[in-house]
């Protein structure tokens, strides 16, 4: 028999903490991959000539002090993480934390949350503080559920 909408519970604050070490581990990963990317590429381009690290006195002193390579370095890391929640939450309801728990996220009406929705939650999330609402919130909501209009539940 498929389960109700009524019958979901709210994740509590404990199980969404233990969601986002999980996830914090795996952007961790995805980032050092996307980060090797990125320096693989940088090596490609000055092995064929289209870089130089003459005025630089390492890879990492290219990477940060570069104009045009440091801000669009920290670009791409941003969209990687910023795509990772974004798409987690609005395509499977769930992040890789919020799997091996059993939550999800939805709105109120049981629908898969927006994109908007998924932009509001993750800039007001406070990279997770916002989550210390919950044990305060009578429906244990963290801040940025509030805000998104989207409620995290305990699935089987």
């Amino acid at each position: 028999m498929k389960q109700q909408f009524s019958d979901f519970q709210p994740a509590g604050f404990l199980s969404r903490l233990g969601s986002l070490f999980i996830d914090t581990l795996s952007v961790i990963i995805l980032e050092c991959l996307a980060a090797a990317i990125a320096i693989a590429l940088i090596k490609i381009a000055e092995f064929t000539g289209l870089l130089s690290f003459v005025s630089y006195q390492s890879l990492n002193d290219l990477m940060a002090h570069h104009p045009v390579i440091s801000p669009l370095l920290t670009g791409y890391l941003a969209i990687i993480w910023i795509g990772f929640f974004v798409y987690c939450w609005t395509e499977s309801r769930q992040t890789p934390g919020m799997k091996a728990l059993h939550l999800a996220i939805k709105n109120r009406d049981g629908t898969a949350i927006t994109v908007t929705q998924a932009f509001i939650r993750l800039f007001t999330s406070c990279f997770g503080l916002s989550n210390l609402v919950i044990p305060f919130d009578p429906q244990k909501r963290g801040f940025q559920d509030i805000w998104a209009q989207t409620q995290v539940y305990k699935v089987k």
